[in-house]
């Protein structure tokens, strides 16, 4: 084994191995105070500080840490934060699926709870009218049992796997809580929990094949979608006006994107790019309804995400400033 370690790769670098594993992902930023105190347990080495360590330091621990967990079927990948544009590196493995992975870390019954959480969305906040792709707390606490299945079924079944129980709505909280702090799941100022940037990383393979049709035309809608200029999933970020268009773009990728062509006519549809048309939580939370409900009193105000959601006809029309609201009087 050691014949296939890089010699160039010391106590220092399982020390900074060690902390990424520990974490999941790390940035430059967090890296630096990391890479200072491993440099200043080196005897005999003069004090470092963390302003010190230069990005190509950085680099090269990144390197040489990956060649190390590649003997054991990880990577360590680079992805672009959808909103804070900071590059996030992240422990990957290559080869397990997602349930192996998370059975470490949940029980039978929570992981049927995040089958559920994640079908919901991908799946039930995630269509044509409305792209969010992510579920508020509230929302999440109702998927917390499965749907009752008609008696013969489940004796059918019951014989073949472990009852799926539910969970206790402070197990739920207890689970997003869980899943949020090992960096599976973000939670955004407006109470949204959508997947990390770790997350999208490595559970691609298992999101395209889940969730999308192998059999689907090019310009054909599916559930998850890629950045028409980087290439990567997009969660959270900007689509064109047109309703059957499939053109997305990260807010982060947007200008750049842009630059390179004449004008801002998406180079799909030819339709005029708004750049007020969202994809994320934003598809709620920048509507006309929401903004109403949101200033609403009493129960209307926090529930605001939840209905607005739900009165979103799951393919229906599409509002130019995505501000239409079939239900004013609800």
């Amino acid at each position: 084994m050691e014949g296939l370690i890089d010699p160039n790769y010391k106590v220092g670098n399982k020390a900074f191995l060690q902390a990424l594993m520990a974490r999941g992902t790390m940035t430059y930023e967090e890296a630096r105070p990391i890479l200072a105190a491993i440099g200043n347990a080196d005897e005999g080495s003069q004090e470092h500080d963390e302003e010190e360590i230069t990005e190509e330091i950085f680099e090269e621990y990144i390197n040489l840490a990956r060649q190390a967990v590649s003997l054991f079927d990880y990577d360590i990948r680079r992805a672009t934060h959808q909103k804070t544009k900071e590059h996030i590196y992240a422990l990957i493995n290559t080869t397990s699926d997602p349930q192996t992975q998370l059975a470490t870390t949940f029980t039978a019954d929570e992981l049927a709870f995040i089958k559920r959480l994640l079908v919901a969305i991908f799946e039930s906040h995630n269509s044509p009218r409305m792209e969010v792709m992510a579920i508020t707390q509230m929302q999440a606490i109702k998927l917390a049992r499965p749907r009752s299945r008609p008696s013969q079924a489940h004796d059918e079944e019951s014989t073949q796997a472990p009852t799926d129980r539910g969970l206790k709505h402070s197990e739920v909280e207890d689970v997003l809580s869980n899943m949020t702090a090992g960096g599976w799941l973000e939670k955004s100022r407006e109470g949204f929990y959508s997947l990390s940037s770790r997350a999208l990383l490595e559970l691609r393979p298992w999101l395209i094949e889940e969730f999308n049709s192998p059999d689907a035309e090019s310009d054909e809608w599916q559930p998850i979608k890629t950045c028409a200029a980087c290439k990567e999933i997009i969660t959270y970020g900007l689509r064109c006006a047109e309703p059957l268009c499939n053109l997305r773009l990260h807010d982060i990728c947007e200008d750049a994107f842009w630059r390179s062509r004449g004008n801002k006519n998406c180079p799909k549809c030819a339709r005029a790019w708004t750049g007020k048309n969202y994809v994320g939580e934003r598809a709620v939370t920048k509507t006309a309804a929401h903004e109403r409900r949101r200033t609403a009193g009493g129960a209307r105000r926090s529930n605001a995400a939840e209905e607005t959601t739900r009165h979103a006809q799951p393919n229906g029309g599409y509002s130019d400033d995505q501000g239409v609201d079939s239900d004013d009087n609800s």
